[in-house]
């Protein structure tokens, strides 16, 4: 057995005290909206959700926003499959690591090793500690995880440099109707407050109409990851509902230089 991947953001990005950081997630579920869009649309019954890597403050707020449209439908799910982008590792292809589950001060969560054994037939397809090691993109969702879907198993894959239709047959591989897909992802970073309003709002349109062609590395940080869920969820003739849209700027009232982030969920 390989040991638990272990956390790298626990008491950086997130609480390390398991009893704070647990009612910190509840806390974030328990306020989070509905839904800001302003035309109001029929949310789906979840296939995916799009959401930023954060548990805390306004980040984590929005990524509330799309793991409690989860609640509801938390006995579909037997599986997880979680995409992020690598800050600190370049590769080409797909990344899952080696290890047999993740660790957070909630605990752990069991990989499913099948799923990735399986994958491995795919030339895009790699196993690697590496990536995962110093990542909180993935990390940072699996606390939601832990508290809504707690008997799920986790297919934690890091999306390096690949192009859609490759990494898109990877996700539609892992896809199955007990499968939810879960993309990690800020949206712009370090604009002004109104230049990042105005990129968040087309790559908001972008990811409504599941058109991946618009969003590159300016809209998103975990783009590639975003750009396979929009053409899967495409293939399978899902529809994306935004549910929030926000930056940073609106709660540290710093708005020289701000993060986007966007919840989304598709159906």
């Amino acid at each position: 057995m390989v040991d638990a991947r272990k956390p790298a953001a626990a008491g950086v990005f997130y609480p390390a005290d398991r009893e704070l950081l647990s009612r910190s997630v509840r806390e974030a579920l328990d306020a989070a909206p509905q839904s800001r869009s302003p035309r109001g649309p029929r949310i789906p019954r979840p296939r995916a959700i799009v959401v930023p890597h954060g548990i805390l403050g306004t980040e984590g707020a929005v990524a509330a926003a799309g793991w409690t449209r989860i609640a509801p439908h938390a006995a579909r799910f037997r599986r997880v499959v979680l995409l992020g982008p690598a800050h600190h590792t370049q590769f080409v292809g797909i990344a899952a690591p080696f290890a047999d589950s993740f660790a957070t001060p909630l605990g752990v969560v069991e990989v499913d090793r099948i799923a990735i054994e399986t994958a491995r037939r795919f030339p895009q397809f790699i196993v690697t500690d590496e990536p995962h090691e110093q990542e909180r993109s993935l990390e940072v969702q699996v606390p939601f995880m832990q508290t809504l879907l707690p008997g799920a198993l986790l297919v934690p894959l890091l999306v390096g440099e690949v192009e859609d239709v490759d990494s898109a047959e990877v996700l539609e591989s892992l896809w199955d109707e007990e499968t939810l897909v879960v993309v990690s992802t800020d949206l712009s970073q370090y604009y002004d407050a109104a230049a990042a309003q105005r990129v968040d709002e087309a790559t908001a349109r972008a990811v409504e109409t599941l058109d991946a062609l618009p969003i590159g590395e300016q809209q998103a940080c975990g783009y590639a990851a975003l750009r396979a869920l929009l053409a899967a969820a495409r293939a399978k003739r899902l529809r994306a509902t935004r549910l929030d849209l926000r930056n940073s700027g609106e709660a540290s009232g710093d708005l020289s230089e701000v993060v986007g982030f966007g919840a989304f969920v598709v159906g």
